[in-house]
């Protein structure tokens, strides 16, 4: 912060939670980049100057107004369970951490609104009371926020069903409050939510989120092994294809990423194939004669009254499984695929083979466009930043889009290019470019215009 002082700022935010202790503000400044090596030296010593914690909206806008007038940058921040540094400050400044805006405002048959800083899974709980549940969910949910699964996720637990977080119908509405001098407190409903979702915080704060909600099925857990990975990958196709069962997770492993699973051990035979599923109970009866069909064994089952005892599936899939990996091998790290729709599985297998144990196959099965695709969460063993970006353009050059997560510009991720509208609506809530600055291309080129 080059202008403003600290003791100045903490005087300026009086009646408001501060935190400016250096090793809680730089905890506070950091998410779980660290899975990538290739953005831990980049992000290293990115701290912001003091963490402000808001208990509600009010309290929102005045921090808003301050760092406007102040011209001091905001990094917004939910439990920080990101993978791509969404939340670490490049430029200091404030670390607005919104986690205590924990109210669940109301839920009706069918939708849910929440403050930000709503943990998922209590929203979740919260539904189930009334026969609902939330559609879809990282495999973060116990400490995830809906504000920060909104500005940074993408999808998870349940797109296998229901698509993925920016499909229309999927966001309902977003209240979201500007860095202008005098703070507005504007409604996005219908599309318009697509103007801040998955922004990574760079168009106003959220301060409320409303969600669709799907019906609460009693859900059941179940591992099925298979001794071939194609076998278990096309199992995990049929059953994405089978529109008539209900599905909340399909995630296949290839051998050896079950080594990974210390708790799962007694379960998955060694040199097996996994598929870790989530499964309506009334969907049971039909799962069996598939995984007949395609030669498997279920060796694990927990039925749905169980849910919350042991062990606990959602939680060795998506980017838990890479969570698993690293704590027993740190070098492991990560790719975030899809494969095309028209020779998904094709591709799966021509990379399967190709790679070998370099880069361990992880499929998510997911819905999009109508159609279930395998999705990739493969795991890498790393050894360079060039042979990791080979690997990486090898599967764009076969038509697998890869949403890479070794980098913290929106540009260069999943994204390659931020939505025209999105930008109209930055400049509009942003006019001084202050919220997660040093973070866009566009944008930092157009600061250097300016």
């Amino acid at each position: 912060m080059a202008t403003t002082n600290l003791e100045t700022l903490t005087a300026a935010f009086t009646g408001i939670e501060t935190i400016t202790d250096p090793h809680q503000v730089a905890k506070l400044s950091q998410d779980y980049h660290t899975f990538s090596p290739v953005l831990v030296p980049k992000l290293a010593g990115k701290v912001g100057d003091i963490v402000v914690r808001p208990a509600n909206e009010q309290e929102v806008i005045k921090v808003a107004a301050i760092c406007a007038k102040l011209r001091v940058p905001v990094t917004v921040r939910g439990a920080g369970t990101g993978n791509y540094g969404q939340c670490v400050p490049m430029h200091g400044g404030v670390i607005l951490d919104m986690t205590r805006l924990q109210e669940i405002l109301w839920v009706k048959p069918g939708v849910a609104r929440g403050e930000a800083g709503v943990k998922l899974a209590a929203l979740d709980k919260k539904a189930r009371e009334s026969g609902w549940e939330m559609r879809m969910s990282p495999s973060t949910y116990r400490t995830a926020t809906i504000a920060g699964f909104v500005a940074g996720g993408s999808g998870g637990i349940g797109s296998i069903q229901y698509g993925l977080l920016g499909d229309r119908g999927n966001l309902l509405g977003l209240r979201v409050v500007t860095l202008e001098d005098e703070p507005r407190v504007i409604e996005l409903r219908g599309d318009d939510v697509q103007k801040v979702n998955h922004a990574w915080g760079i168009n106003g704060i959220i301060t409320e989120v409303e969600i669709p909600l799907a019906p609460a099925y009693p859900w059941a857990e179940v591992i099925v092994t298979f001794d071939d990975f194609m076998t278990a990958a096309k199992f995990g196709q049929s059953l994405g294809n089978a529109d008539g069962m209900i599905k909340k997770i399909i995630s296949v492993f290839a051998s050896p990423i079950p080594q990974y699973f210390s708790a799962l051990h007694q379960y998955i035979p060694e040199g097996t194939h996994p598929a870790l599923l989530i499964v309506a109970e009334p969907s049971l009866e039909l799962l069996s004669g598939l995984v007949q069909q395609y030669g498997g064994q279920i060796i694990y089952q927990k039925p749905a009254q169980e849910a919350g005892k042991g062990l606990n599936l959602a939680e060795y899939t998506w980017n838990h499984t890479t969570l698993h990996a690293r704590t027993i091998d740190t070098s492991i790290t990560y790719l975030q695929s899809i494969f095309p729709a028209d020779k998904g599985l094709e591709l799966v297998e021509e990379l399967y083979h190709h790679f070998g144990d370099e880069v361990m196959m992880h499929l998510e099965f997911i819905r999009v466009n109508g159609r279930v695709i395998p999705a990739a969460l493969q795991l890498v063993h790393y050894t360079t930043e060039e042979r990791l970006n080979e690997i990486i353009h090898y599967h764009e050059a076969k038509g697998v889009f890869i949403a890479n997560p070794h980098t913290y510009i929106i540009e260069d991720g999943g994204r390659k290019v931020i939505d025209p509208e999105q930008l109209k609506f930055k400049e509009m809530v942003d006019p001084y470019g202050l919220m997660n600055p040093g973070k866009s291309k566009v944008l930092e080129f157009k600061v250097i215009q300016n």
